[in-house]
């Protein structure tokens, strides 16, 4: 698995009926209870046998049937809702009553466990900054194109989070992986859920055919496992395999820089002849890792800013376009320096690695 091929592609399909999704994500909303205001229950008379505590105000005998206001009714009900959506949940996960698309995607167990596990990580672990969301289409085909880094690919699921909560219409991003994942045990399986394919451009273009987003990352290992030393340097973009899929489908590219995930594993070496004997790319060393154990694999807490660069139109281009390497060359350079630029700018306006 040394030399896994990554194709420069990366999908992900727009998500139709984005209203209802929200309002899974969200649960149901709390109801009042049978009581009124405070104002409509009435003055409370003295009992017998007990003393005023004061000349006009009567002292009101504690409530005794379990609710103080309508709002303790409503969290009630709320959760009523939720369980019994989560048991209806579990019972369609059990007699198979869901759907999964031709790739393997399973968009509810997506939306309602998978990003449910993620979200934590990306709001509260590394507090992930979105800029420019705006620049991708609320509706069909659209290609993403990132920076790679982070000796894990931690990145590839931040802004498949960022795209899913942050964008207006809660597109689902689809991203295109290399063959490696899909030969790890679980791995593999957690991926298909997600909606990662694999990194070929027949994939690539039926999603986009399908409108779908599309989020490829070109620089591959190369990128995610570049020393330290080189952090927020691009590496090669392959060749120009990702410009050929949006001119053949005539979708935008939408460039994507993301600051924050060079360090949350600094890989200061790489045991090249371990890496071969287990069959991967690289085997980092960071300052963590392998010396602290399970306890070195926990990645730093860095600061992230994931910023969507303006579009870049390709349904301008005539058919034959796809085939003209020039042109590919100039599509693909004019995106790596694009997405350079912003990098650099997002790393001056940057007050700290960690805040």
């Amino acid at each position: 698995m040394a030399d896994a091929k990554v194709i420069p592609f990366d999908d992900d399909r727009s998500r139709g009926n984005a209203a209802q999704r929200q309002a899974r994500r969200r649960g149901g909303s709390g109801r009042r209870g049978p009581l009124g205001e405070p104002g409509e229950r009435g003055a409370v008379q003295p009992l017998p046998g007990r003393e005023w505590a004061g000349e006009d105000e009567p002292v009101e005998p504690p409530r005794t049937d379990g609710q103080d206001d309508g709002q303790d009714d409503g969290r009630d009900g709320g959760l009523e809702r939720r369980v019994a959506a989560g048991l209806a949940f579990l019972r369609r996960r059990l007699t198979g009553d869901y759907e999964v698309d031709d790739f393997g995607y399973d968009e509810e167990l997506t939306d309602q466990v998978l990003m449910s596990l993620l979200r934590p990580v990306y709001e509260k672990y590394f507090r992930v900054e979105v800029k420019g969301i705006e620049n991708i289409p609320a509706e069909g085909g659209a290609l993403i194109v990132a920076n790679h880094s982070g000796t894990l690919p931690l990145d590839g699921l931040m802004m498949q989070v960022a795209v899913h909560d942050r964008h207006p219409a809660g597109r689902h991003l689809r991203l295109l992986a290399a063959d490696l994942v899909f030969v790890l045990p679980v791995v593999n399986e957690l991926a298909r859920k997600l909606g990662h394919t694999l990194a070929c451009a027949e994939d690539a273009e039926r999603l986009l055919g399908q409108g779908e987003l599309v989020g490829v990352m070109p620089e591959g290992f190369k990128g995610i496992g570049k020393p330290f030393g080189e952090r927020y340097k691009l590496q090669r973009f392959g060749r120009g395999g990702f410009v050929s899929t949006a001119l053949r489908q005539g979708v935008p590219i939408v460039p994507c820089s993301i600051v924050g995930a060079e360090e949350i594993y600094p890989m200061i070496g790489n045991a090249k002849t371990l890496a071969r004997v287990l069959g991967i790319p690289y085997f980092p060393l960071t300052p963590t890792f392998p010396w602290l154990g399970p306890l070195g694999a926990i990645p730093l807490p860095t600061k992230w800013t994931i910023q969507f660069g303006e579009p870049i139109p390709t349904d301008g281009y005539p058919p034959e376009a796809a085939e003209d390497p020039m042109l590919m060359f100039n599509l693909t350079d004019q995106v790596r320096e694009q997405i350079q630029h912003t990098l650099y700018k997002l790393l001056v306006q940057r007050r700290s690695v960690f805040f």
